[in-house]
């Protein structure tokens, strides 16, 4: 039977770097040891967030032991293998070791811009190979192609592997017609911090968010009371975050987490070219936007 392992609060997991632009593996301990305690539900590791297109294999072998070691099977562990290439998808999900590993989170294929049979084929062969776990991953502004719902319905009808999407296309009329139509155990999950409570109203059961990684409590309480039905004490966190959202993201993605990061004495602000801290104007907001957070009742 399906069941998807992934609800609630997952943190999309940043990766601190040394000033000297090394992995900064004392500080990733200390966070997830924080999300442990926190109200995180589930970390997925090695996302977009965690500037994976800009790690070595060795050092993502590195993460992922670390963050097995300190999540101590405390929290379920969705880690990023997706890639644009099929075959190389299916030899490296056959090939690779994934003890500890709860589920696999798998984008659209990126810069070829497969049509929809294209994209059904190629989950559907991860799919016939992999026997963990799947969520979709749906991010047309990052990969080029949108998975359309009817896509997407088929891909969860006929295999009960894949067991929720991350949807980040932020097209609501197509994120309602999959939770209407959605077989029974498969779930939406919101991959957009910004639509995250409205998701929640139409029957989301999480969100894999980028905020959470600054503000695990705050964000998680969001999260637990709009799926709790306690959707005033949602709305005041909701109404809280809000003038973040669109700053976070402003200056691209992590530069706005890891600088708010930064201020909490978490990590260093450093990032991996091709991307670059946020400017002043943007830190100035962000610097601004969190005393909202931090002061709320």
């Amino acid at each position: 039977m399906r069941k998807n392992p992934f609800r609630g609060l997952g943190v999309a997991l940043i990766t601190p770097f040394l000033a000297s632009g090394e992995l900064d593996e004392e500080s990733l301990r200390k966070l997830v040891r924080q999300h442990v305690k926190e109200d995180t539900d589930f970390l997925c590791v090695l996302g977009t967030t965690a500037e994976t297109p800009c790690l070595t294999t060795e050092e993502r072998h590195r993460i992922v032991k670390i963050v097995r070691q300190e999540s101590s099977g405390q929290l379920p562990l969705l880690l990023g293998a997706g890639g644009n290439c099929t075959a190389e998808v299916v030899e490296r999900i056959g090939r690779d070791d994934f003890e500890g590993i709860d589920g696999l989170l798998i984008v659209c294929p990126f810069y070829n811009k497969p049509t929809q049979e294209g994209l059904y084929r190629h989950f559907e062969a991860i799919a016939a190979t992999c026997n963990l776990p799947i969520v979709l991953y749906n991010v047309p502004g990052r990969t080029g192609v949108n998975l359309e719902a009817q896509t997407t319905l088929r891909l969860a009808r006929n295999f009960e592997n894949i067991v929720a999407i991350k949807e980040a296309s932020g097209r609501i009329g197509q994120i309602e017609e999959i939770l209407g139509n959605a077989p029974e155990g498969f779930e939406v999950l919101s991959g957009d911090d910004g639509i995250t409570f409205e998701l929640l109203t139409l029957g989301a059961q999480g969100v894999i968010s980028v905020v959470g990684n600054a503000f695990p409590h705050e964000f998680g309480t969001m999260v637990h009371a709009a799926l709790e039905g306690r959707w005033n004490e949602a709305l005041k966190w909701q109404r809280a975050f809000a003038p973040m959202y669109k700053t976070l993201f402003a200056d691209g993605n992590p530069g706005g987490i890891k600088h708010i990061m930064a201020t909490q004495q978490k990590i260093q602000n450093v990032l991996r070219l091709p991307l670059v801290p946020v400017g002043a104007e943007t830190a100035a907001k962000l610097t601004d936007q969190c005393k909202r957070i931090y002061h709320i009742d």
